[in-house]
């Protein structure tokens, strides 16, 4: 899965630079010249709405290129006042300072996913998707999203996400390398290369693997979760310091990693840890970089949206911005 970039909207003088990259990343996907402008105007709205809004804020972008879709996901956040009606507000001519007010609603037209989530003294997210070609509609029992954000300062992240996806198996793995920059990034993308092609059928086999294959690099912790659709059944098994939580309306499993380090020192005994998903239960897997204390029921119906959303407030609310930053969450319908 592609990474996100982070780019800071606080003032006036930053949006040339921010619009030009965010251009690039969407003309490197080929995008037709009149997608191109309206992914200039929705950058250029959202950036201004945290400007004039919230006083600043954070846009997180990345390309995508998976499952034969391709597109850009803009995520907007901001630790502003909220909005007490985002309804109301996406209406052209409603504004709350002197404008013209057709920002929000300009993002809804040319967005072929869009969603925001704000409350009242907390502040606002908004989630805009622009795909080359639209997919076509479709209900998929399987919904993965996922935020991987560099430490601040570097280009590379030593997190990295990977899902392998069959139609009665699920295989996720997220890991984090030792430290972070260009040496943790090669750890970690090590052990995705080699999960690509792996076959095991256990995640404690597959765990040796990995143990196996970075070995020539500064090693990684990392977890491991298979789900088997047909007894609805996780099995999860991991190595340092990533969190992992099964969580539910009145419901919450953690998932509990050994101490070691893969391609240095993993324990001789392995086993999976077996957790049953129940209807509206979802899997939420976190790096280090992401403070463990987090929860989710302060977000109200919060999962009556695009799990992006989820993963933005958490990003939002509990990012440490001292290291590289992840979160996966994972739901079966």
């Amino acid at each position: 899965m592609d990474n996100h970039r982070s780019f800071a909207a606080t003032d006036r003088s930053y949006l040339a630079l921010l619009k030009r990259e965010i251009h690039s990343m969407a003309n490197q996907l080929e995008f037709p010249t009149h997608r191109l402008a309206e992914i200039d105007l929705i950058v250029a709205e959202l950036a201004s709405n945290l400007i004039k809004h919230a006083t600043g804020g954070e846009i997180l972008v990345r390309s995508f290129n998976e499952a034969n879709q391709s597109g850009i996901e803009l995520i907007s956040i901001d630790q502003g006042p909220g909005i007490a009606d985002p309804t109301r507000m996406l209406e052209d001519g409603m504004s709350t300072t002197q404008t013209l007010g057709h920002g929000l609603g300009s993002i809804k037209r040319l967005s072929d996913t869009f969603q925001i989530y704000s409350q009242p003294d907390w502040g606002t997210i908004i989630l805009s998707r622009i795909y080359k070609v639209v997919p076509p509609r479709r209900l998929s029992r399987l919904d993965i999203r996922s935020i991987v954000v560099p430490k601040p300062g570097e280009t590379q992240s030593g997190d990295g996400f990977f899902a392998k996806i069959a139609p009665e198996q699920v295989k996720l793995f997220l890991g984090d390398g030792l430290g972070h920059g260009p040496e943790a990034a090669l750890a970690v993308q090590t052990a995705i290369e080699a999960l690509k092609t792996s076959t095991e059928a256990r995640p404690s086999e597959l765990i040796r693997l990995l143990h196996r294959a970075v070995k020539k690099t500064r090693g990684l912790v990392g977890t491991l979760a298979f789900f088997d659709a047909k007894t609805r059944t996780w099995q999860l098994c991991g190595v340092g310091n990533i969190s992992t939580t099964l969580k539910g309306a009145n419901f919450s499993k953690r998932h509990f990693s050994y101490n070691g380090i893969i391609g240095m020192n993993i324990p001789t005994s392995l086993n999976e840890q077996s957790l049953v998903m129940e209807a509206g239960q979802y899997l939420i897997l976190c790096s280090d970089g992401i403070r463990s204390r987090w929860e989710t029921y302060k977000y109200p119906n919060i999962t009556k949206y695009d799990l992006s959303i989820l993963a933005a407030a958490l990003y939002k609310d509990y990012a440490r911005k001292t290291d590289d930053m992840s979160i996966v969450v994972c739901r079966f319908n």
